[in-house]
C-alpha cells in the first residue's frame, strides 16, 4: 500500500511540472517556435529552423537615412 501512494504521489507530482522553455535568440530577447503569437514579428530565423519571434520593442530601428 506504502509502494502504490508512493507511486501515486510521484506521477502526480510530474503532472505538475512545465515543458522547459524554447530556444531563446535574437540576444535573448526571442524565443525559437513554429508560430509567432499576435504581439510578435518574426526578424530572423533560429539554427533549427524554427522562427525567432521577437516582441517590436526589442527589434532594431529602421533608420531612414540608412537605406
Amino acid at each position: 500500500m506504502k509502494l502504490l501512494s508512493l507511486t501515486l504521489v510521484a506521477l502526480l507530482l510530474l503532472s505538475q511540472l512545465t515543458p522547459g522553455d524554447a530556444l531563446r535568440c535574437w540576444n535573448l530577447h526571442g524565443k525559437c517556435r513554429q508560430r509567432c503569437s499576435r504581439k510578435e514579428k518574426v526578424y530572423v530565423y533560429c539554427t533549427n529552423g524554427k522562427m525567432c519571434c521577437v516582441k517590436p520593442k526589442f527589434q532594431p530601428k529602421n533608420k531612414p537615412w540608412l537605406l
